[in-house]
């Protein structure tokens, strides 16, 4: 059974963020920083303007100082030594800590060297990768304050993400290199340590000037103010450039409305434009290296499929430009651009540049706290670059999440799963956390396809991402867009697949004749409960469907196969471990049954799913 097609139903506009009324922080950056290239050493200066729209008085605010995690003794390093499956790019081949091991021209550092709030030092604390501030006057509910920093820096020897001198050759991979304000919400401070997991940030408008050496050419987030001084490829086609003399150019970038900005920088990379009709300016900078050339050249026009792709079955890209930028480690998204590694073959590169083009909507846009609830991130991501995958590239999977539905099945049954509330630090090692992320995350939606039909869904995400937008949703905003959808409950969903580690595990117990008729008995094993499908197919090639709704949900879903007769069963108690139902034809008329021919409910045991009539003995 294939998966049923994507659509996109436009709904109106409701609902706010979380249970309160909805605020957030703003902050404005304005950036000065000047790189040595020669040492990956440079200083800065940052005015950061904070709005406090929090209804709270603040008396302290937090930094995040990211590369001071590439130190030998940081916490990133310690974990790094004592986690059962360390992460292979970050460690050496017998699987020691790369960072344990670096020098001092090769650590990472981020220094303040001076704090001002409007003009009067304050105390402050570097705590490995946070930095922690006591205001010199407490900030007010709505009230705005001025910081004045000035700060130095150096790149790390490529460990993760960030760094110089990658296994590609790139020499600079500038994320997350600057002090950047740690997110308050309506849950407090968010001023997590950096231990290589994910991000969280507040939005707000940038405005940074890099200096930097004649020769490198830079892409990354924002839009270039001075092209015509800087051209390398930026600027207006045919025109001529004017350039101010001496060694170094000054790269002046805007950023509206973004919680984070990333750069990337190499005296060797070609930089490609495209432009995409009624859409953004299209950005490709790679090595000038023939073993690159034709994965950077073919991944171009799909760059430009998928992002119409997302327009349609998301909501639409909200930047004026998107960058593909060859260099950090893997692939990781950052705003309005992505950082990915490779390739002399061009599989690889494409399936991560749609999976990293996607987080432009589900981290950048939605921006949930990745720290918290990085299944939300990853996982919606995941699900979604499936299907545009699915599409652009033509590969016809009749189920484009198979391989994350494995993949959970696989944690399951090594008992290593934790719940997904668990924070992204906690998990006991890389693989669940991966796998639940990833994996189980994807499984949230395309499972909830199941629960409330796949025309359901696609119009619950375009009303997700259009009601919460630039609002750092959290898990019950995407439920009750769900809810308000389908007009069915799912807060037994939520919880029992996000917040616990209960499975679903469904069987056909019996199959008995009834003198012309055929009653069927189904058991529930695991914990999880579950709305089903049973579908049964008769000797003379017919089918039909039967739908148990879960009494729980108080509603039903669309019949999902349209061309099949569909009998709506009495709802299913989830106390009650069994369920029988009548079909009005002999037991002699059938030639097989299953539960969920969709094949999207994640059944830990399939097994016991399927029905078929013992061969009679031959005489």
């Amino acid at each position: 059974m294939k998966i049923l097609p994507v659509l996109v139903l436009l709904a109106s506009s409701f609902g706010i963020a979380q249970n309160t009324p909805y605020w957030q922080q703003h902050v404005d950056y304005t950036m000065v920083v000047d790189m040595n290239v020669e040492n990956f050493q440079y200083t800065g200066t940052q005015k950061l303007v904070y709005t406090n729209n929090s209804p709270d008085e603040l008396t302290r605010v937090y930094y995040h100082l990211y590369f001071n995690a590439f130190q030998p003794g940081s916490e990133m390093d310690i974990r790094l030594q004592n986690i059962a499956d360390p992460d292979g790019r970050m460690t050496k081949e017998d699987k020691s800590s790369r960072i344990a091991d670096l020098t001092e021209s090769e650590i990472g550092y981020l220094h303040p060297t001076s704090l001002k709030q409007d003009g009067v030092n304050v105390t402050y604390t570097e705590e490995g990768t946070v930095l922690v501030v006591d205001l010199a006057k407490p900030l007010a509910s709505g009230a705005k304050t001025t910081f004045d920093m000035e700060f130095k820096g150096q790149v790390p020897v490529q460990i993760r993400r960030s760094g110089r001198n990658n296994k590609d050759g790139v020499a600079l991979s500038m994320s997350q290199w600057y002090p950047k304000l740690a997110e308050y919400d309506f849950e407090g401070w968010h001023a997590h340590p950096y231990i290589a997991r994910e991000f969280h940030g507040v939005w707000g408008d940038f405005d940074v000037k890099l200096t930097i050496d004649k020769d490198y050419i830079v892409g990354g987030t924002g839009y270039l103010q001075n092209p015509q001084e800087i051209g390398h490829g930026y600027e207006t086609v045919g025109s001529k450039v004017k350039k101010p003399k001496g060694k170094t150019l000054t790269w002046h970038f805007k950023a509206p409305m973004v919680h984070d900005f990333m750069w990337a920088a190499d005296p060797e990379y070609v930089h490609d434009t495209l432009q995409m009709e009624n859409g953004p300016t299209l950005h490709f900078l790679y090595k000038n290296d023939p073993k690159f050339a034709e994965t950077w050249k073919a991944v171009q026009p799909l760059t430009e499929k998928a992002m119409n792709f997302f327009n349609k079955n998301i909501g639409e890209y909200p930047y004026q430009q998107y960058s593909v930028i060859q260099g950090g480690d893997g692939g990781m998204e950052y705003a309005m651009a992505t950082l990915i590694t490779g390739g002399d073959k061009p599989g690889s590169v494409i399936g991560t540049m749609i999976h990293e083009l996607a987080h432009s909507w589900f981290q950048h846009v939605l921006a949930t706290n990745e720290a918290k609830h990085e299944w939300m991130d990853e996982g919606f991501t995941s699900f979604i670059s499936a299907l545009c995958s699915n599409e652009i590239r033509e590969q016809n999977k009749d189920n484009p999440f198979e391989n994350s539905y494995n993949s959970y099945y696989y944690l399951v049954n090594s008992g290593k799963e934790q719940p997904q509330t668990t924070h992204a630090d906690r998990y006991d090692s890389n693989t669940p956390y991966g796998i639940s992320a990833y994996s189980k995350g994807a499984l949230f939606l395309s499972q909830l396809g199941y629960v409330i039909g796949q025309d359901k869904l696609m119009e619950t995400i375009a009303k997700y991402y259009d009601d919460f937008k630039f609002k750092h949703p959290v898990p019950n905003d995407v439920k009750r867009t769900a809810e308000k959808v389908s007009g069915m409950e799912l807060d037994w969903y939520l919880t029992d697949w996000t917040q616990t580690t209960n499975t679903i595990d469904y069987g056909i117990k019996t199959v008995n004749a009834a003198g012309d008729k055929t009653k069927i008995t189904l058991e529930r094993i695991g914990l999880m409960p579950m709305p089903i499908d049973v579908l049964v197919v008769y000797e003379d090639g017919t089918k039909e469907t039967f739908y148990a709704p879960l009494r729980m949900m108080r509603g039903e879903k669309d019949n999902p196969y349209p061309n099949l007769k569909r009998t709506v069963l009495d709802d299913w108690p989830w106390a009650n471990p069994s369920y029988g139902f009548q079909i009005d034809r002999p037991i002699e008329d059938i030639k097989g049954i299953m539960i969920d021919p969709s094949q999207l409910m994640a059944d830990v045991n399939q097994e016991n799913n399927t029905w078929q009539p013992k061969e009679m003995p031959k005489d």
